[in-house]
């Protein structure tokens, strides 16, 4: 897994896995709730303050039969921007020529949401070549789905197979890692001082 605070995301097309599954008013889909886009900031900003731009997945509700307006991404689109203070491009679809045609034309610094990948049954029966039609819209992956990413979906899991040198997690799993080491490695200095004294 790369290091996501070194890695060089100047003019890479950032393939994204976010949970922006926020809750919603059912009349006027205003989020009511925006704790996960909040909680991925730091990575969008990471992202693109070195240079890279972002392409978003995402998940939104159960939807059961297919594309469902309910279910559409494209209703967070105002509330995304508004928190990023950035124009957000939009593909009505996660796959296909749009999705391809959109990413193609990314620049550094542009966002790019896809619609609902679970718009797709492949998405949760975790299927290869889907997530293969999801990988080929990026450079490189990054997994900041903290909700979803015990799931071994097409777009949390098997699309990392398609990154062999370019997935990584993102800031908040990256940080507390480092915090981790560093704790560890205190344990251990602590251990080995204490086998000396004695």
């Amino acid at each position: 897994m790369i290091n996501f605070l070194d890695y060089d995301f100047s003019n890479k097309r950032v393939l994204i896995r976010v949970d922006f599954n926020v809750p919603q008013d059912k009349s006027t889909f205003e989020i009511t709730d925006d704790k996960r886009i909040l909680a991925a900031l730091p990575t969008l900003k990471h992202i693109l303050n070195k240079g890279g731009s972002l392409i978003l997945m995402s998940h939104l509700g159960r939807p059961k039969n297919g594309p469902e307006d309910k279910f559409s991404l494209k209703h967070i689109i105002p509330h995304i921007e508004k928190l990023v203070g950035k124009e957000v491009l939009f593909a009505n679809d996660c796959i296909g020529s749009e999705a391809q045609q959109k990413s193609a034309a990314l620049k550094s610094g542009e966002i790019l949401l896809l619609e609902n990948v679970r718009f797709y049954p492949e998405e949760i029966s975790g299927d290869m070549n889907f997530a293969k039609d999801l990988a080929s819209l990026g450079d490189c992956f990054v997994n900041d789905a903290f909700g979803a990413a015990h799931r071994a979906h097409a777009s949390t899991t098997q699309i990392a197979s398609f990154f062999p040198n370019d997935k990584m997690m993102g800031f908040f799993d990256e940080c507390r890692n480092r915090k981790r080491r560093k704790n560890n490695k205190k344990n251990s200095t602590s251990i080995y001082c204490d086998c000396r004294r004695r």
